[in-house]
């Protein structure tokens, strides 16, 4: 699909923060000059063509009173990741879940990670995960700082 100067243009506006309004896409069209129903014809044909998969939301934890963040390792079988990692991945605690690589001196296959509102809230969360899945072998690895939490921009440079 050849992407125009409009299409940029949206794809471009539709990286940032969404409008806080009960009609987001209408303000997003206004902002851009043209019709709603444009806007949300072009949405559709880059998620059919595949250039758009998903438009998602970022939660900003932190600001949200949620402090203590904790990535959990767990040494799971093998052969039981993905039905350990489907059963966390259905907790709203668990806002990502992992399968990776081991290595020698790290046996951790499986990783989640969990938001509380203090560092007691994600070890009781990973307890209950725990009990759950019946995997005793895990670790809390807790955030000290936030970096960075940004996703890919394109056509940035080409917006006025």
């Amino acid at each position: 699909m050849e992407l125009t100067e409009l299409d940029k243009k949206i794809i471009s506006v539709l990286q940032e923060d969404i409008p806080l309004s009960s009609e987001p896409y209408k303000a997003i069209a206004e902002a851009l000059e043209i019709e709603e129903i444009e806007l949300l014809r072009r949405i559709q044909k880059y998620m059919d063509s595949g250039i758009l998969r998903r438009i998602g939301a970022v939660l900003r934890h932190r600001q949200a009173g949620f402090t203590a963040n904790a990535m959990v390792v767990w040494e799971v079988e093998p052969h039981r990741t993905k039905e350990v990692g489907t059963k966390m991945a259905t907790f709203s605690e668990v806002t990502h879940c992992y399968e990776r690589p081991t290595h020698r001196n790290w046996p951790y296959n499986l990783f989640t990670m969990i938001h509380g509102t203090n560092k007691e809230a994600c070890y009781e969360m990973a307890e209950e995960l725990s009990k759950t899945v019946n995997v005793e072998n895990y670790r809390l690895l807790f955030s000290s700082e936030e970096l960075k939490k940004t996703s890919m921009k394109y056509f940035c440079e080409e917006r006025t």
